[in-house]
């Protein structure tokens, strides 16, 4: 993908190129004519309502006159986004918002921040909208390191233990995390969308976030429950009662530490055991009244029902996270939590070949790690069958067969909504069929030669190059192809906060993807031509090697190059 055409400095004034714009504020005697000849040279396409925006924006004389200072820069800026019609919208609405005469002050002072307001207004509604119902957000976009350094995952942890730290009643609790989730959702699209961030430490960041948000609604949640029915307890193998652990494993691209910007957090809950029942810890009884006991299989069904509701349920303030409880066992009509031994009992006797390929991913993101742990130990049999069948080409093909199945489906659904070459996900060449690809070969090799297996496709690509399962230029190309794909569902998603994956059908959206993904602003045709061309040579090379592996897998190099491989451990 060619390098951002977006300057990193806000030019101070209208190149030569593009008339000066201060006549549409400050003219004394307007024709329309003139109006259009300029706005029309800022990329705009409806002049009269740009031009309205801006009569709105400007206020009273003085501030008109402010706002005038400044407007070189801004439509300069807003003319190298991707929707600039839908920018002067948003600065509209924040003008009207804010008192205008001190923030146009500010903004005169500060021209850095005055362009990035420009990239977010006319790049992205979801991160528009953020910033509107909190213009304070914009004095904390101009901290020191806010924008320029990477968050990292203690210093997410540390602010939003400050943030909820002292707060006593749960629903104030989950509000803070609302608010949370909102401005770090904010500090991420800012990097990506200033191309300070690569695909992996945006996805890496949203998969932080997701974690930490969803352990503390976790613990703000079993911590209200507990006072109305006592601590979970179970006893011990030396018989002694002991506190009843609960763990929520991470699946899909959280798991995988992966996670888009509209991602629903694919969750499985489970605990320790089903026996116990629930109990008031000794010495925390007196004062207090009587918890009502319950046994530990309905306590931690109303726990992850709770917990479910506290991430989903919308407030004035958003909501947390969607959730996604498909991937646990019987699906959508299944218990929400099950214990350790019941997910075995599951595995052993009921789980399916997609399951093996999800599980891959698993990872505790909540609550107690031990149990989390237990849990991934218990699947590995059910991820990777037997010793015995590894490097069996009948159990191989089985396999492969499977997954090629679910893909044909897929690609059933695809053509049905006519998305089969437009969805960067599910598509022809798109994500899954590289994940299906790389999660394929873990389930046929992890289990004798567990070095192939890392719950991150890119990291399982590298895993592969060293065990010769394919060669560096399939990687490099592999990681160019997923690296693309996702910063295009990033750019997809991030307009309006949808779980959206499918590429648009009109010619001037399609403009609008491209230059949000950094292509040519000046020539828009030229740049959306290009960014065509790429995705047509991205989605081409990751569908030949899909194929390679699943279209005649009993002829495929690439199978028996893993099953020599797992033979040649063995």
């Amino acid at each position: 993908m060619p390098p951002p055409s977006r300057p990193d400095q806000p030019r101070a004034q209208a190149t030569a190129s593009k008339p000066d714009p201060r006549p549409v504020l400050l003219a004394t005697e307007r024709s329309l004519e003139q109006v259009r000849a300029i706005l029309s040279a800022y990329s705009l396409r409806d002049i009269d309502q740009a031009d309205r925006n801006l009569q709105a924006m400007a206020g009273d004389p003085h501030q008109r006159r402010k706002l005038a200072d400044m407007l070189p820069i801004l439509m300069e800026s807003i003319a190298r986004t991707a929707d600039p019609d839908q920018a002067l919208n948003h600065w509209e609405r924040l003008l009207a918002g804010v008192t205008r005469s001190s923030f146009l002050d500010y903004l005169r002072g500060s021209p850095s921040m005055l362009d990035l307001l420009c990239i977010i207004f006319g790049n992205s509604d979801a991160l528009a909208f953020t910033v509107i119902r909190d213009p304070s957000l914009v004095y904390w976009l101009a901290e020191e390191g806010v924008r320029s350094k990477p968050p990292t995952r203690k210093g997410i942890e540390e602010a939003l233990g400050k943030s909820v730290g002292h707060l006593t009643v749960k629903e104030l609790k989950l509000e803070v995390l609302r608010r949370f989730r909102r401005r770090e959702m904010l500090r991420i699209g800012v990097r990506d969308l200033l191309r300070l961030a690569a695909v992996p430490e945006t996805t890496a960041s949203l998969s932080d976030l997701a974690s930490l948000l969803i352990h503390a609604a976790y613990e703000i949640v079993d911590a209200d429950l507990q006072q109305q029915y006592g601590v979970p307890m179970h006893k011990n193998r030396q018989g002694r009662w002991v506190e009843t652990g609960f763990a929520v494993m991470g699946m899909g691209k959280l798991g995988g530490h992966e996670l888009n910007y509209s991602s629903d957090v694919d969750l499985i809950y489970v605990y320790e055991s089903h026996e116990g029942e629930t109990r008031l810890p000794r010495g925390k009884a007196a004062g207090k009244p009587a918890a009502v006991g319950i046994s530990n299989e309905e306590y931690f069904e109303i726990l992850s029902r709770e917990l479910t509701k506290a991430l989903v349920e919308p407030t004035k303030e958003g909501y947390v996270f969607r959730v996604d409880l498909r991937l646990r066992a019987e699906g959508s009509v299944g218990q929400l939590a099950r214990s350790l031994d019941d997910y075995k009992k599951y595995y052993s006797t009921r789980g399916q070949v997609w399951e093996r390929l999800a599980l891959l991913k698993a990872w505790p993101v909540a609550g107690s790690m031990d149990v989390g742990k237990a849990f991934l130990k218990l699947v590995k049999p059910f991820i990777f069958g037997t010793a015995a069948n590894q490097a069996s080409m009948v159990e191989a093909l089985a396999v492969v067969q499977d997954v090629r199945a679910v893909k044909e489906m897929i690609d059933a659904k695809m053509a049905d909504r006519g998305h089969e070459l437009r969805n960067v996900k599910l598509g022809t060449g798109g994500i899954r069929e590289i994940e299906f690809f790389v999660q394929t070969l873990q389930v046929l090799a992890g289990k004798r030669v567990p070095a192939l297996l890392d719950r991150s496709t890119l990291g399982a690509l590298e895993r592969f190059v060293r065990w010769k399962l394919i060669s560096a230029k399939d990687r490099d190309d592999l990681t160019a192809a997923y690296l693309f794909l996702r910063d295009v569902e990033h750019k997809l998603q991030m307009v309006h906060d949808l779980q959206t994956h499918a590429l648009p059908e009109s010619g001037e959206e399609l403009e609008r993807c491209a230059i949000r993904a950094g292509y040519d602003t000046q020539d828009r045709e030229k740049g959306a031509a290009q960014f065509r061309a790429d995705h047509h040579c991205h989605t081409d090379m990751v569908h030949r090697t899909f194929r390679s592996l699943f279209s005649e897998p009993k002829t495929s190099p690439l199978l028996k190059a893993t099953l020599r491989a797992t033979l040649a451990k063995g």
